[in-house]
Protein backbone atom coordinates (compact mmCIF):
# COMPACT_ATOMS: atom_id res chain seq x y z
CA UNK A 1 0.00 0.00 0.00
CA UNK A 2 1.06 3.58 -0.33
CA UNK A 3 2.46 4.56 2.99
CA UNK A 4 1.49 8.08 1.79
CA UNK A 5 -2.07 7.40 0.57
CA UNK A 6 -2.81 5.92 4.15
CA UNK A 7 -1.37 8.52 5.87
CA UNK A 8 -3.23 10.92 4.23
CA UNK A 9 -6.45 9.10 4.98
CA UNK A 10 -5.26 8.35 8.59
CA UNK A 11 -4.72 12.37 9.23
CA UNK A 12 -7.99 13.67 7.18
CA UNK A 13 -9.68 10.96 9.93
CA UNK A 14 -7.72 12.27 12.74
CA UNK A 15 -8.48 15.97 11.75
CA UNK A 16 -11.99 15.24 11.50
CA UNK A 17 -12.87 14.20 14.89
CA UNK A 18 -10.56 16.30 16.35
CA UNK A 19 -12.59 19.00 14.52
CA UNK A 20 -9.44 20.69 12.96
CA UNK A 21 -11.08 22.66 9.80
CA UNK A 22 -7.60 24.44 8.95
CA UNK A 23 -5.52 20.57 8.79
CA UNK A 24 -8.14 19.11 6.97
CA UNK A 25 -8.70 21.76 4.54
CA UNK A 26 -4.57 21.20 3.97
CA UNK A 27 -5.35 17.70 3.01
CA UNK A 28 -8.28 17.77 0.41
CA UNK A 29 -7.13 19.25 -2.85
CA UNK A 30 -8.54 21.98 -4.44
CA UNK A 31 -10.87 19.36 -7.12
CA UNK A 32 -11.92 16.91 -3.98
CA UNK A 33 -15.44 15.51 -4.09
CA UNK A 34 -17.24 14.44 -1.18
CA UNK A 35 -20.10 10.91 -1.70
CA UNK A 36 -22.13 8.82 0.38
CA UNK A 37 -25.86 7.77 0.60
CA UNK A 38 -26.80 11.13 1.57
CA UNK A 39 -24.43 13.53 -0.03
CA UNK A 40 -23.84 13.51 -3.97
CA UNK A 41 -20.19 14.50 -5.36
CA UNK A 42 -19.64 17.45 -2.43
CA UNK A 43 -17.55 19.87 -3.61
CA UNK A 44 -14.68 20.51 -0.98
CA UNK A 45 -16.25 24.13 0.17
CA UNK A 46 -19.80 22.12 0.44
CA UNK A 47 -17.80 19.39 2.20
CA UNK A 48 -15.79 21.48 4.75
CA UNK A 49 -19.73 23.44 5.43
CA UNK A 50 -22.17 20.68 5.78
CA UNK A 51 -20.12 17.07 6.41
CA UNK A 52 -16.81 18.47 8.75
CA UNK A 53 -18.69 19.76 11.84
CA UNK A 54 -20.48 16.37 12.42
CA UNK A 55 -18.01 14.53 14.70
CA UNK A 56 -20.01 15.83 17.63
CA UNK A 57 -22.16 13.21 16.90
CA UNK A 58 -19.98 10.31 17.75
CA UNK A 59 -18.61 9.07 21.18
CA UNK A 60 -15.81 7.00 19.56
CA UNK A 61 -14.42 6.30 15.82
CA UNK A 62 -12.03 3.85 15.15
CA UNK A 63 -10.13 2.46 12.29
CA UNK A 64 -10.90 -1.47 11.78
CA UNK A 65 -8.74 -2.05 8.17
CA UNK A 66 -7.08 0.35 5.99
CA UNK A 67 -6.06 -1.46 2.30
CA UNK A 68 -4.83 -0.42 -0.46
CA UNK A 69 -7.20 -0.19 -3.55
CA UNK A 70 -5.06 0.65 -6.09
CA UNK A 71 -2.10 2.67 -6.01
CA UNK A 72 -2.26 5.80 -4.41
CA UNK A 73 -6.12 4.88 -3.06
CA UNK A 74 -7.47 3.27 -0.24
CA UNK A 75 -10.35 1.33 1.55
CA UNK A 76 -11.28 2.46 5.03
CA UNK A 77 -13.25 0.42 7.32
CA UNK A 78 -14.30 2.04 10.77
CA UNK A 79 -16.61 1.48 13.45
CA UNK A 80 -18.51 4.20 15.00
CA UNK A 81 -20.49 4.77 18.10
CA UNK A 82 -23.12 7.62 18.18
CA UNK A 83 -24.53 9.60 21.47
CA UNK A 84 -27.19 7.48 21.63
CA UNK A 85 -25.19 4.64 21.90
CA UNK A 86 -25.99 2.70 18.74
CA UNK A 87 -22.62 1.12 16.58
CA UNK A 88 -21.94 1.16 12.89
CA UNK A 89 -19.24 0.56 10.58
CA UNK A 90 -18.64 2.55 7.37
CA UNK A 91 -16.45 2.06 4.03
CA UNK A 92 -14.78 4.71 2.68
CA UNK A 93 -12.47 4.60 -0.51
CA UNK A 94 -10.12 7.38 -0.90
CA UNK A 95 -8.42 8.31 -3.46
CA UNK A 96 -5.02 10.86 -2.84
CA UNK A 97 -2.94 12.61 -5.26
CA UNK A 98 0.12 14.41 -4.54
CA UNK A 99 -0.82 14.31 -0.38
CA UNK A 100 -3.99 15.55 -0.52
CA UNK A 101 -7.67 13.79 -0.51
CA UNK A 102 -9.03 13.98 -4.23
CA UNK A 103 -12.07 11.79 -3.95
CA UNK A 104 -13.82 10.14 -0.52
CA UNK A 105 -17.18 7.62 -1.50
CA UNK A 106 -18.86 6.42 1.84
CA UNK A 107 -21.04 3.43 1.65
CA UNK A 108 -22.92 3.22 4.62
CA UNK A 109 -23.13 -0.43 6.93
CA UNK A 110 -25.26 -1.58 9.14
CA UNK A 111 -25.90 -1.43 13.25
CA UNK A 112 -23.26 -3.27 14.97
CA UNK A 113 -24.27 -5.72 17.76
Amino acid sequence: MSAAAADVVRAAFAAYRAQDREQAARLLAPEFTFTSPQDDHLDRDAFLERCFPTADRFVSQEILALVEAKEDSVFLLYEYELRSGERFRNTEFSAVRAGQLVCTEVFFGGRVG
